[in-house]
C-alpha cells in the first residue's frame, strides 16, 4: 500500500494525531494506500519550519533560488513516466494524457518562474526635480498554497513555482482526493537540494488542513484553486486577518460557434474542450452556443464524436476516457443529467454510468460523455457547474444573442469564439464577461499572461508577472533630492 506522508522541514512526517486517510484509485473503486491525515498541530510545526528556512531561503538571492528550482524541475522531468502513471492511478485520468500535458506543464511552470525569480522588479521614477522613487518588491514571508484534484501537479507546481522564485516559503496542501504526485514533488525537493522547510506539504482535508491554513495568523497570503462555494469560506474566514488572496474558482464556459467558422476545427476542438480530463477542468466548455443554421451538423457532429470516444482503464494507452475522480463526484454528475432530463432537456447520447469495461475496472467510477439539447439557456443546467463529461447545445440567431447567453451565467473563467470574421471575433471577445477569450482555438496557454476569471470565477490574477507580484508587496522608498 503506498504511504504518502508530510512533508515538513525537509522530512517525511507521520500525522500528529496518528490518523490516516484511504486513497482510492477511482478506476477500480479500491483503496490502494493511506495519506496522512493532518489537523491544525501539522500546519503549526510546516509554519515553524517555514518560518525559520525564511531567511536561509530569501540570503541565497535569485540566482541560487532559481537553480534550486531549475533542480527540481530537472528531477520531476527525469521521472515523467513514474510520475504520469502515479497521476493516472490517483486522479483516474487517461496515462497518455498525463504524459503529454499534466507532467511537463508542471515541469514547464517550474522552469518558468524559475526563470521569473532572475527579472529585476525594480522600478524607479522620479518626481521633477524633487524626490527619486524607487519601488522594491519583497517577499511576503510564510505563504499558504491549497490546490484541487483535477489537475494534481499541474496546478500544485503552478502555485509554488513562483511562490518559491519569489523568496517566500510555503505550506501547500494538496487535495486529499490526489495527493501522491504531490508527496513525491517533497521528496524530490529535499532531494535536489532545497533548503528544509522551504517547502511544507501537508496532507488532509479542507476542514482540518485547509481552515487551519487560512486561520493562521503567520500564514501571510493564500492561494486557492477550487470551487466557488469554498473560495466564498475561504474568503470569509480570511478577512479578518487581513491575509493577500487569489481565488481561482469554477467555470460554465460558452462555445460560441458562428454560421461562418471553419466547422471542421471548431467541432474537433469541441469535442476536445467538453470532454477532456472527463470535463473535468475548470476551462472547459460545457455549454456549446451554436448559430441556428449550423445547429445540426453541430449536434451530429458533437453527439457521433462523443460516441466514439474510447472509455477504459486509464493506464491503456489507448483510452481517451477515463474514471471520475471519486463515487460522489460521479453521482453528482448522474444527479445533474437527471435534473437535465427534469428541465426539459433531451439527452442525445451518453447520460449513464459507463459499463463496457475491463475485469479491473467493474467498480471504478466511470461515467458516458454526455450531450444535451432542448435546454432554455437559463436552465440550471446551463447556470451550475458540473465539472464532468456533460455538455449542452443550445441554439442562437445572432450576435447580439450569442453574447448574451454567453454572459447569462454567475461565472465569467473563460469562453471560445469560432468564426472567420476578424472584426466580428474583436467585437465578441470585447463584449463576453470572462477573464480568457479564445478566438479560433481553446486552452492555448502562454504563461506570460494573466490567468483568472471574474464575478463567482474568482478574484485575483496568477501566471507570469500577476503571479510574482501577487506573492511580493511593493515597498516605495522616496528620496528627496538635495539642492546641491
Amino acid at each position: 500500500m503506498t504511504r504518502a506522508l508530510h512533508t515538513i522541514g525537509g522530512q517525511q512526517v507521520d500525522p500528529a494525531s496518528s490518523a490516516w486517510l484511504e486513497i482510492m484509485e477511482p478506476a477500480t473503486g479500491a483503496a490502494y494506500g493511506m495519506l496522512a491525515s493532518g489537523n491544525a498541530t501539522d500546519v503549526e510545526s510546516a509554519v515553524n519550519a517555514a518560518e525559520t528556512a525564511l531567511p536561509i531561503w530569501t540570503a541565497m538571492g535569485p540566482g541560487e533560488r532559481a537553480a534550486c528550482i531549475h533542480r527540481l524541475a530537472d528531477a520531476v522531468e527525469a521521472e515523467l513516466e513514474s510520475l504520469a502513471r502515479m497521476e493516472s492511478i490517483d486522479n483516474g485520468k487517461p496515462i497518455a494524457l498525463a504524459r503529454t500535458m499534466d507532467i511537463p506543464r508542471a515541469v514547464a511552470n517550474l522552469r518558468f518562474f524559475a526563470d521569473a525569480a532572475l527579472t529585476d522588479r525594480q522600478e524607479e521614477y522620479t518626481t521633477g526635480d524633487v524626490a527619486m522613487n524607487t519601488v522594491l518588491r519583497d517577499p511576503i514571508g510564510v505563504v499558504g498554497v491549497i490546490s484541487p484534484w483535477n489537475l494534481p501537479l499541474y496546478l500544485f507546481t503552478w502555485k509554488i513555482a513562483p511562490a518559491l522564485a519569489a523568496g517566500n516559503t510555503v505550506i501547500a496542501k494538496p487535495s486529499e482526493l490526489t495527493p501522491v504526485t504531490a508527496t513525491r514533488l517533497g521528496e524530490l525537493s529535499a532531494e535536489c537540494g532545497m533548503p528544509p522547510g522551504v517547502l511544507n506539504i501537508v496532507h488532509g482535508t479542507g476542514a482540518a488542513v485547509g481552515e487551519a491554513m487560512v486561520a493562521h495568523p503567520r500564514i501571510k497570503a493564500i492561494s486557492f484553486t477550487g470551487g466557488t462555494a469554498t473560495g466564498a469560506r475561504i474568503s470569509a474566514a480570511a478577512a479578518p486577518h487581513f491575509k493577500k488572496l487569489s481565488l481561482e474558482l469554477g467555470g460554465k464556459n460558452p462555445n460560441i460557434i458562428f454560421d461562418d467558422a471553419d466547422l471542421d476545427t471548431a467541432l474537433e476542438t469541441s469535442l476536445r474542450s467538453s470532454f477532456a480530463n472527463q470535463g473535468q477542468i475548470c476551462l472547459c466548455g460545457s455549454r456549446i452556443l451554436a448559430h441556428r443554421a449550423v445547429l445540426p451538423q453541430v449536434v451530429d457532429a458533437m453527439v457521433h464524436g462523443a460516441q466514439q470516444l474510447r472509455i477504459g482503464d486509464p493506464l491503456d494507452e489507448q483510452t481517451q476516457q477515463g474514471a471520475l475522480v471519486s463515487s460522489d463526484h460521479r453521482d453528482k454528475v448522474a444527479a445533474c443529467v437527471a435534473r437535465a432530463s427534469d428541465e426539459g432537456g433531451q439527452v442525445r447520447c451518453g447520460g449513464r454510468h459507463a459499463t463496457d469495461l475491463p475485469e479491473r475496472c467493474a467498480n471504478g467510477y466511470f461515467y458516458e460523455p454526455t450531450v444535451i439539447t432542448g435546454l432554455p439557456i437559463d436552465a440550471h443546467t446551463n447556470m451550475e457547474e458540473i465539472f464532468g463529461p456533460v455538455v449542452t447545445i443550445t441554439p442562437f440567431d445572432d450576435e447580439d444573442q450569442a453574447i448574451a447567453m454567453a454572459n447569462a451565467t454567475d461565472y465569467g473563467l473563460s469562453a471560445s469564439v469560432w468564426t472567420t470574421d476578424t472584426d466580428r471575433a474583436a467585437r465578441v471577445a470585447r463584449r463576453i464577461e470572462a477573464g480568457t477569450v479564445w478566438v479560433n482555438c481553446w486552452l492555448l496557454r502562454d504563461l506570460r499572461v494573466p490567468f483568472g476569471g471574474i464575478k463567482n470565477s474568482g478574484v485575483g490574477r496568477e501566471g507570469g508577472e500577476e503571479a510574482m507580484r501577487f506573492f511580493t508587496e511593493a515597498k516605495t522608498i522616496c528620496t528627496a533630492r538635495s539642492s546641491g
